[in-house]
């Protein structure tokens, strides 16, 4: 799935500013940004639901503007969360709404049930399920004619810790098993320990996409702190293979390999100085989100 200058426009407001995006087979890529930037917008035009302005949504080589219909086969979406009902159990809603797509074995039903971790409970009513449970057979409803994408919008909101654990253990799941999934989702923590790759988007413009590890430098900065800042400040400086130097609440953020830092500290102990803390510096997604959105906190 890619989006080619995606824009969208409501009278004199450009609700999506000209995205390019690509989504891969066998990854979790979220897509995450302040409230009203968009992000609805462009699942809508994705799925063919809201029609573009100008650009294209494309999966599958089909224009989803144009041709969505054939192509929305091989996607499963989560927008809202999903009605069942209630005296029926899992296995029976599941049946009720592969009556409506038609083609669909129970054997599938039962694999999807298993996938998302049901299947002990398939047969229980649906008004006993916790609420992580709940929420899995939502996922379960949009796997159950095995898509090739899924995209889930907030698939852990309103959900306790245990039923967040829940939906976070399977997300991997479903790209491990080669799809694709696009997610959207507020609770950045989790965002992080799921996805391969994150676009942040403000206004509707795109301002970051790549790797999480990448875009947190991972493995490439150093967390360090001297009783003599000013001299440290002055040999890291000096020193080749350190390209970056930035004070950051009382310590130095020094951009450099993390397994140089055996080599960093004997060189600086030659110089003199001594360092109460070399650590590989961890930036975590929020921070980053806020640094690349001007502080806006609200998802």
């Amino acid at each position: 799935m890619r989006t080619e200058g995606l824009r969208k426009r409501y009278g004199s407001i450009e609700a999506v500013g000209g995205l390019d995006l690509h989504l891969y087979a066998g990854e979790v890529f979220s897509f995450l940004g302040p409230n009203g930037s968009g992000k609805s917008t462009t699942v809508g035009m994705i799925l063919g639901l809201v029609k573009p302005s100008a650009g294209r949504a494309l999966c599958f080589g089909n224009d989803m503007s144009t041709h969505a219909w054939p192509t929305l086969r091989r996607i499963g979406a989560m927008i809202e969360a999903p009605a069942f009902y209630p005296y029926l159990s899992g296995y029976d809603n599941l049946k009720v709404i592969t009556i409506a797509l038609g083609d669909i074995p129970d054997t599938r039903i039962e694999e999807t049930l298993e996938l998302v971790g049901l299947t002990e409970r398939a047969h229980s009513q649906y008004k006993t399920y916790s609420l992580g449970m709940k929420q899995r057979l939502g996922i379960a409803s949009t796997l159950v004619r095995n898509p090739d994408i899924v995209i889930l919008d907030e698939p852990t909101n309103g959900l306790d810790p245990a039923g967040t654990r829940e939906v976070r253990q399977l997300i991997p799941r479903l790209a491990e098993q080669g799809r694709a999934v696009f997610l959207c989702s507020h609770l950045l923590r989790e965002v992080q320990e799921v996805s391969d790759r994150v676009a942040i988007v403000q206004r509707g413009k795109l301002v970051a996409e790549g790797r999480v590890d990448d875009l947190l430098g991972r493995g490439q900065f150093l967390r360090l702190k001297s009783n003599n800042m000013e001299a440290l400040a002055r040999e890291l400086s000096s020193i080749d293979f350190v390209t970056e130097v930035n004070r950051v609440d009382g310590f130095f953020r020094a951009r450099a390999p993390v397994e140089q830092s055996a080599t960093l500290n004997q060189m600086l102990v030659e110089k003199g100085i001594y360092l109460s803390e070399i650590t590989p510096w961890q930036q975590e997604l929020e921070d980053y989100f806020l640094e690349m959105t001007a502080g806006e906190a609200s998802l």
